[in-house]
Parts: structure tokens; C-alpha cells; sequence
């Protein structure tokens, strides 16, 4: 029995789910997502909740029992408040700006590192370090961030680089502690 997929999904005020054939659609004042579902899952819209039922017992099924539940509840979070992530640049002159629909990254390269947002993904920076990754689809805002990430990935030796806001990188040791306090070759 999947524990998760056994609890119902309350609705907030504002937000409409409809089912149309295999498709659901969730409406709310942020925007419309669509999804399509798996034909051995039922989908049951009551009046202020939704039920999730799978319609075999096989261990596939189970699985995609608590894996609809938790996508169709993050398309209700996300179209009535909205997901986003936050991003900080660490390092010497690394700066964010916001062009139209396009995040333009100085971080140490010879060039500007551009990065269109796609349609539903809005980018916000503050103080020149701080980027925030807005939207309504969670995967869509996860993958822009992550892509926003790999431009630059933190350096475990010095720190600098593009990570979450809050994450901890551990630092690594470099050579010249390595070799010990005397000097060159690790000879004491």
C-alpha cells in the first residue's frame, strides 16, 4: 500500500482541476499546468479534494500511485503560490544581471554566459550575487537552476563558483598543506 498515494490533495480556493480523457488540467491564478496520466491510475476531483486510486496491485503501480500524488500535489503548490530557488555566486567580480527574459553570468570566463528563460521561469538578482529562479512548474525551476549551476560549479579548493543559497561545500586540503610544514617533497 503506498502511503503516500493513499492521501488525498485538498484544493485551495482558486485553483480548478479538471480531467479531460487521460489529462488533467489544474488552473489557479498563477497559470495552467497539463499533465498526463497513467491509464492504470484513477483520478477522482471531489468537491475540495482529490483522490488518487490505482487500479491493479503490481509493484509499477504501486509506484506510480504515490509518483501521481506527488506531481499532481506540486501542480496545485505551484499554479496558487509558485516554486522558486535561490542561487549565490561566490568569487572576485562573479556579478548576475537581468536582460529582458535573459540571466547574463560574469563568472570568470572571457565571455558573458547567457541563459534564456523559457516560457513560466522569471529570474530576479539582487545585489549583483543573488539570483532567485521563479515559476510554476517545480521540475522546470529545479532544471533551470541546475543548469544556472553547472555554468560555474563550486571549486573545492577555493569556494568560488555558482551554488544554492545555504549550501555548504567542503573544502579540500591542497598540496602545500599536504606536503607538510618543512617544504618542497613532503621531506622532514
Amino acid at each position: 500500500m503506498s502511503r503516500i498515494g493513499e492521501l488525498p490533495i485538498l484544493i485551495p480556493s482558486g485553483v480548478t482541476i479538471e480531467k479531460d480523457g487521460g489529462n488533467l488540467m489544474v488552473n489557479g491564478p498563477k497559470g495552467n499546468l497539463k499533465m498526463q496520466i497513467e491509464e492504470l491510475i484513477d483520478i477522482e476531483v471531489e468537491t475540495g479534494k482529490v483522490l488518487i486510486k490505482r487500479k491493479k496491485d503490481d509493484k509499477r503501480v504501486k509506484a506510480l500511485h504515490g509518483l501521481t500524488r506527488s506531481l499532481i500535489s506540486n501542480m496545485v503548490l505551484g499554479v496558487s503560490q509558485g516554486w522558486s530557488k535561490n542561487l549565490e555566486l561566490v568569487g572576485v567580480g562573479f556579478r548576475a544581471q537581468v536582460g529582458g527574459n535573459k540571466l547574463v553570468l560574469n563568472v570568470g570566463y572571457s565571455h558573458p554566459v547567457e541563459i534564456e528563460a523559457p516560457v513560466g521561469i522569471s529570474f530576479e538578482v539582487s545585489d549583483n550575487t543573488k539570483i532567485k529562479v521563479s515559476g510554476i512548474d517545480k521540475q522546470l525551476v529545479g532544471q533551470i537552476s541546475a543548469d544556472i549551476k553547472k555554468v560555474r560549479a563550486p571549486d573545492v579548493y577555493k569556494g568560488k563558483g555558482i551554488r544554492y543559497a545555504g549550501e555548504y561545500i567542503r573544502k579540500k586540503v591542497g598540496k602545500s598543506a599536504k606536503a607538510g610544514v618543512t617544504g618542497v617533497g613532503g621531506a622532514k
